[in-house]
């Protein structure tokens, strides 16, 4: 869906092809799109992001000074073997707590415990990206060992704004693409059923035949803007995935790559609530998606090993790796504050703005109460989750 709508935005500078050319191609783009737009985006993120920090492990030319206790790395293996499996139960635990609405009716989208459980996930969400990643983006952007009278701009909060404009671009796009799609297929229902209406039968059988055409009209109307809204929930759930995906990579590597014992405690315990909290928001959103299984299995299996896998290359490259070298610095900075950018739009917009704004949320006064308690709950564990990831 996210990449229909991309490749739909710059159908218009095809316009030398002839009509024909230019709709086959579509055409053909589209479907084979289609069947794998959820890999091809998450792994294409994933690999960019653990392949260029992986790339700068190699740079130390800058030497800064460290405040981490090096003399016991035997004591902060210990800690990251036992967070890999750690961080993946949690991750998992956390993503598939929403998508058991099939067994528990209780969970499923549109009751008041989804509603609340979701403005929990949301305000987990917004903490994440202005408590844990956004910080971080600023720390390495502004790092000493960064030389130069560029590294002055404010980079990080460019960059989040960019990430923030582009993922309300991606977002608009796609919901109109959508929309113009529903209207077309309505139009063409429209005009089969009026042919059908206008062929004899006499007046009584052409009333009967345009009373129903226009009732299906209705009944259309309402479904097709069902279609589109759930065809955008699909597309936030990617876009809110490919945040999380590009802060875990960052995170685990970070703590696959520490040889402080405390710092590695410390990071082991707090991943393990920082997973398995976004791993809910993310299960929320792909719940109200209504993925097929496969899409569901492959989006929580993504989720769930990014950041032990991150961890695991992060212990690969403990021995070369200089987290004060320039390169090293600069993309973790970079994806850092494009993460942020994107997962504090997904929350404000695509999960509080929505939710909170919804006709059931607005005629509930307690509903609206204990959405905004467990709002404040989820942002505040994870603010105080900050102390120590």
């Amino acid at each position: 869906d996210l990449f229909t709508a991309l490749f739909f935005f710059i159908q218009p500078f095809l316009s030398p092809l002839s009509r024909d050319t230019t709709q086959h191609l579509c055409e053909t783009v589209i479907d084979t799109m289609r069947i794998t737009h959820s890999v091809k985006l998450l792994l294409f993120f994933f690999l960019i992001s653990l392949l260029l920090i992986s790339v700068s492990a190699g740079e130390s030319k800058c030497e800064c000074s460290h405040e981490e206790d090096e003399g016991n790395k035997a004591g902060a293996t210990k800690y990251k073997i036992a967070a890999i499996p750690s961080v993946l139960i949690a991750g998992v635990i956390g993503v598939l707590f929403p998508l058991l609405g099939n067994f528990f009716p209780s969970l499923r989208p549109g009751t008041n415990f989804f509603f609340v459980t979701k403005a929990f996930a949301a305000g987990v969400i917004l903490a994440t990206g202005f408590m844990h990643v956004l910080p971080e983006g600023y720390e390495k952007l502004t790092s000493p060992c960064l030389k130069g009278e560029a590294w002055k701009f404010p980079f990080t909060g460019f960059i989040a704004m960019v990430a923030a404009i582009l993922t309300l671009s991606v977002d608009s796009f796609a919901t109109s693409y959508f929309h113009r799609l529903h209207n077309k297929t309505s139009k063409k229902i429209g005009e089969g059923e009026e042919q059908i209406g206008g062929g004899g039968g006499g007046d009584e059988l052409g009333l009967h035949v345009h009373a129903h055409g226009h009732a299906h009209g209705i009944v259309s109307v309402d479904s097709g803007e069902s279609e589109v809204q759930l065809h955008r929930t699909r597309v936030v759930a990617q876009v809110l995935e490919v945040g999380i995906i590009v802060h875990s990579v960052v995170i685990g590597i970070s703590l696959g790559a520490s040889q402080s014992p405390h710092t590695a405690k410390a990071l082991f315990a707090a991943l393990m609530f920082h997973q398995c909290f976004e791993g809910l928001g993310l299960g929320g959103c792909i719940a109200q998606g209504k993925f097929n299984c496969m899409s569901i299995t492959i989006m929580s299996i993504f989720f769930s090993v990014t950041t032990p896998i991150g961890i695991a290359v992060g212990m690969g490259i403990a021995s070369s790796y200089n987290e004060s070298s320039q390169t090293a610095l600069i993309v973790q900075g970079v994806l850092n504050a494009a993460s942020a950018g994107i997962l504090i739009y997904m929350s404000l917009v695509d999960f509080l703005a929505a939710d909170f704004m919804h006709p059931k949320m607005q005629s509930n006064t307690g509903l609206r109460i204990m959405a905004h308690i467990s709002l404040l709950i989820g942002a505040g564990i994870m603010s105080l989750l900050a102390k120590w990831a």
